[in-house]
């Protein structure tokens, strides 16, 4: 691997968190991104794979119930199995749960609202390799963007989950002029806004880091994510 990953966003019907995410990545991380349409059947030559926010096919069925039959997610589950680093960010999230690459689903928000806000995530496992950057109790603010992201999993994998290391991020309580106000605000199980699989080199979550790149658009806690890019060889050598 270069000292500059070369990073594939997976473009789908719908999407339009691609180039918020390409732009971000290129110029305030300092990859190589590169669109890659979803009817793409390989994903050699890429170090690691964003899955980028929006509406895959309009939501049509549900978020991602269509995105998960695309050509390229055939070569994005193997690169995956192969310990490849994949990022789902909102409906790339969504994605990730409706073709198994990580347990549970995305449901809608209990406010029957859509949410667009910063929020206060905190990292409650910085072990895995897409949160190395960032140290456990962390707390990040993010913004979030969605109608559907009400993380939901039956009790025994959710004990699973926890007994595993595999929830990676929750939605803290809002504190606003000495008052508290709930920041689960759109009904996820346990708080949870991010988890990885088993092997942690996938993580899903539903607040947008690549929209956190810049103090211009509001703040750069994001970039505590996405630049654990740069420690993909030291991470794998680890692994192994």
């Amino acid at each position: 691997m270069s000292s500059h990953p070369h990073v594939a966003v997976i473009g789908f019907p719908g999407s339009n968190g691609d180039h918020d995410a390409i732009h971000s990545l290129n110029i305030d991380v300092g990859v190589d991104a590169t669109l890659v349409d979803y009817r793409e059947t390989s994903l050699d030559g890429f170090d690691a794979v964003v899955l980028p926010g929006g509406f895959s096919y309009g939501d049509a069925l549900r978020c991602g119930a269509i995105a998960r039959f695309a050509p390229i997610m055939t070569p994005l589950k193997e690169f995956a199995e192969d310990g490849g680093w994949v990022l789902g960010i909102c409906n790339g999230f969504q994605v990730l749960t409706e073709a198994h690459l990580l347990p549970g689903a995305l449901l809608r928000n209990k406010t029957l609202r859509f949410h667009c806000f910063p929020c206060r995530i905190g990292v409650v496992n910085a072990t895995w390799p897409w949160l190395s950057r960032c140290t456990e109790g962390e707390t990040l603010t993010l913004p979030v963007a969605h109608g559907e992201g009400a993380y939901f999993v039956e009790d025994n994998t959710l004990a699973a989950l926890e007994s595993n290391g595999q929830v990676a991020l929750r939605y803290l309580t809002d504190h606003e002029r000495g008052v508290s106000t709930e920041g689960n605000k759109n009904g996820s199980v346990a708080a949870i806004a991010g988890i990885t699989n088993r092997r942690g080199n996938v993580l899903g979550l539903m607040p947008h880091p690549e929209r956190a790149t810049n103090t211009l658009v509001g703040g750069t806690d994001g970039l505590r994510i996405l630049t654990t890019l740069f420690d993909m060889g030291k991470a794998e050598s680890k692994a192994s």
